[in-house]
């Protein structure tokens, strides 16, 4: 078996391939298309179908806008749908922007897009063409939406997941910024926000109902959620009935990217910001934080990693794991270069370095 990593950065697609992922064959920009302003697009979103090893692409072109490419052999060869894949409809007057996240259903060729202006699209024919999904869109808190820094984006879907030990292929839970978190139980016919718990500072209020900017939601080993808000972290086990804070013990509550482990319940990884005005790690030092008791503490889980100042970030969706038996993880900084752990190392590995800054990875075992 191989190990394939996916990463799209401000300056197009890179891919590395590893057989133990310790040494990494890295190349790229990969050529999605015979513009060269395409193959040096901004990448926001990559997925990777678990069901037949699909690669969606969501790429965003200065000079031809946005699109989604795919990849049937491990993104050797690269093509884009005839039409727009993406569109809102005609009576809707806003225009898509990008993707922030793929994500895929039960059914091989069922698909979902979060993306920019606060939408989510469902695709039937494995990412050929995306249908709005009208009832998300049509809500009447939309109106009180507003895009946080980063832009107006559904960026976490999380299909057949509102809560720990259940499975429901009718249910979904979604993540905005901002909006906060929504969960539907009936394949998205009604929507009802989630956020008991989550705070704001803001808003008025500092416990709304909705309009928290959560950076990121993932979903635990036992189905459960892990969130990094714009300042704080929580998990919930189902997060209809609240939210709790598991924040404390951490050198920062703000931050964007965070992983769950795929087997253990109670492991999570975090990647501390030091604020929302200061980009940048704490301490000027690049930093993971680990949980296996499900937030009660945290440590540092650093060996490898630069010793000297650092300044680079972690995006929200630049971090990811593989799901492998031994668990893979993987993060990528806005300094450009890419790191791997496994759950049985103590030391993160360089995968590739001085890349142009990474928007998002995506690892699958091949």
């Amino acid at each position: 078996m191989a190990f394939l990593l996916v990463i799209g950065t401000r300056k197009g697609l890179f891919r590395a391939i590893s057989d133990d992922r310790r040494g990494w064959e890295v190349s790229g920009p990969l050529r999605l298309d015979s513009e060269d302003h395409i193959n040096v697009a901004a990448v926001y979103a990559v997925g990777v179908n678990p069901h037949n090893r699909r690669i969606l692409v969501g790429a965003e072109s200065s000079h031809f806008g946005p699109s989604v490419w795919s990849s049937d052999d491990l993104g050797a060869t690269w093509r884009e749908p005839d039409a727009a894949p993406i569109a809102f409809p005609p009576d809707v007057e806003d225009s898509f922007a990008r993707v922030w996240q793929f994500a895929f259903g039960d059914e091989p060729d069922t698909v979902y897009a979060g993306v920019e202006p606060h939408a989510l699209f469902r695709s039937a024919d494995g990412g050929e063409s995306f249908e709005l999904v009208r009832a998300l869109w049509d809500h009447p808190h939309r109106a009180n939406w507003f895009p946080g820094a980063g832009g107006a984006a559904i960026h976490t879907v999380l299909p057949g997941r509102v809560r720990a030990a259940e499975t429901d292929p009718l249910a979904m839970t979604v993540a905005m910024s901002t909006g906060g978190v929504y969960q539907t139980r009936d394949d998205g016919r009604t929507w009802s926000p989630a956020n008991r718990g989550i705070t704001t500072t803001f808003l008025p209020e500092e416990t709304p109902e909705y309009g928290q900017c959560v950076h990121k939601v993932a979903v635990a080993a036992d189905g459960g959620f892990y969130a990094q808000n714009h300042h704080g972290v929580y998990r919930s086990a189902d997060p209809a009935s609240g939210w709790e804070s598991i924040a404390e013990g951490l050198p920062s509550d703000f931050g964007f990217a965070l992983v769950a482990h795929p087997h253990a319940p109670g492991t999570a990884l975090n990647f501390p910001v030091v604020s929302e005005a200061v980009h940048l790690p704490p301490g000027n030092r690049l930093q993971v934080h680990r949980t296996d008791d499900g937030g009660a503490t945290w440590r540092p889980v650093n060996g490898g990693l630069p010793a000297d100042p650092y300044f680079g970030i972690v995006l929200r969706d630049g971090a990811c794991t593989d799901g492998a038996d031994v668990p893979g993880f993987y993060f990528g900084t806005r300094s450009g270069d890419v790191y791997v752990t496994t759950d049985d190392d103590a030391e993160w590995r360089q995968v590739a370095a001085h890349l142009p800054d990474v928007l998002c990875v995506r690892a699958i075992e091949v």
